[in-house]
């Protein structure tokens, strides 16, 4: 199976966790890793469609890595998507290039596991705030799978991200 992930984080200097998962995918087979940011800076219009495009062409899944920010996925992410995925293409008349592949969304949120509850701070499950990824994946013919979340990033200590990145590591070998 050939993966694509697509990673973005708003403040790159700041990415431990995203850093060191995007690293566990470098390192992996079969995988191809394009940074937003790493790839176009902040510039959220200036995306080469075209070969975005034929990335996800050539990927039979395709992993979203990237940090909650405010609740939702990066800016960077979101333009992505706005552009990338479009009518005639992703959906629509013809829009079919995205149809049984697979979408993984891998994600770090810097609150606890107990605030993405009915009874947290936030008063939403972390598949509540993904409801938008998987609405996205399920109208353009995807499989959506269950979300890989690190929660508490900010604070994780090295042992627990290192097991966080043999997780996604197992993920992307398909030892889900």
């Amino acid at each position: 199976m050939k993966t694509l992930v697509i990673a973005s984080h708003p403040y790159p200097g700041q990415s431990r966790v995203i850093k060191a998962l995007q690293q566990t995918a470098v390192n992996a087979k079969n995988v191809t890793v394009r940074n937003l940011e790493t790839l176009y800076g902040s510039h959220m219009d200036g995306f080469d469609i075209r070969e975005e495009q034929n990335a996800c062409e050539n990927a039979d899944r395709i992993v979203y890595l990237f940090p909650l920010h405010w609740f939702n996925l990066t800016p960077m992410l979101k333009a992505y998507l706005n552009e990338v995925w479009a009518y005639g293409w992703a959906f629509g008349s013809g829009g079919n290039a995205l149809r049984n592949k697979e979408m993984l969304v891998v994600t770090s949120a810097g609150a606890s596991e107990h605030a993405y509850s009915a009874e947290g701070s936030v008063r939403s499950t972390i598949n509540d705030v993904l409801t938008p990824m998987k609405a996205s994946a399920l109208y353009v013919g995807m499989k959506y799978l269950e979300p890989l979340v690190l929660y508490n990033a900010a604070g994780t200590d090295d042992k627990a991200l290192n097991e966080f990145c043999e997780k996604f590591a197992g993920c992307l070998e398909n030892r889900r």
